[in-house]
């Protein structure tokens, strides 16, 4: 949440001549609701459940880049998916960067706290070790490491 999956998704689709797929916007267009709706409705696991199924379809495909939720990882399943099908690359990034880039969103669920903040660090401290599990690559988020990953991506080098 706030690593800049999506900016980095579009951009290296873009500089690879690839389609993007935002697996929250594919959830979303299929249940015609918002993420907070389903959260609102269903809870954490009835999301889960969903995207874990989304996860599944989208990593049949080929030739796609693919921006998961930060919580896609959270399911065995998907995370077998994402390694077998794919190379995955996870945009790190520190708890306080993220909050610096998260604070003043009101549509994160996850984020729906009394301290979104620890809420935030204790996200970050379950979900990393699994991130760097899955992970082909670890590639600081910051704008000039995430260039100089992409750019060696299209020449081929893959420096991370």
């Amino acid at each position: 949440m706030g690593a800049g999956k999506s900016t980095l998704g579009r951009q290296l689709a873009r500089r690879l001549a690839l389609r993007f797929v935002d697996a929250d916007h594919e959830l979303e267009q299929r249940l015609g609701v918002t993420i907070p709706t389903i959260f609102e409705i269903e809870g954490e696991e009835g999301f889960r459940d969903r995207e874990e199924t989304v996860i599944a379809d989208l990593t049949r495909l080929t030739g796609i880049v693919l921006a998961t939720g930060g919580g896609a990882i959270l399911r065995a399943a998907s995370r077998t998916r994402l390694k077998q099908n794919g190379t995955v690359i996870y945009l790190y990034a520190s708890p306080e960067t993220l909050w610096e880039r998260v604070r003043n969103a009101r549509h994160r669920p996850m984020l729906q706290a009394p301290d979104p903040r620890l809420r935030l660090s204790e996200l970050f401290t379950q979900r990393d070790p699994l991130y760097r599990e899955v992970a082909d690559h670890v590639v600081p988020s910051e704008r000039d490491a995430v260039l100089r990953f992409v750019r060696s991506l299209e020449a081929g080098t893959q420096e991370a």
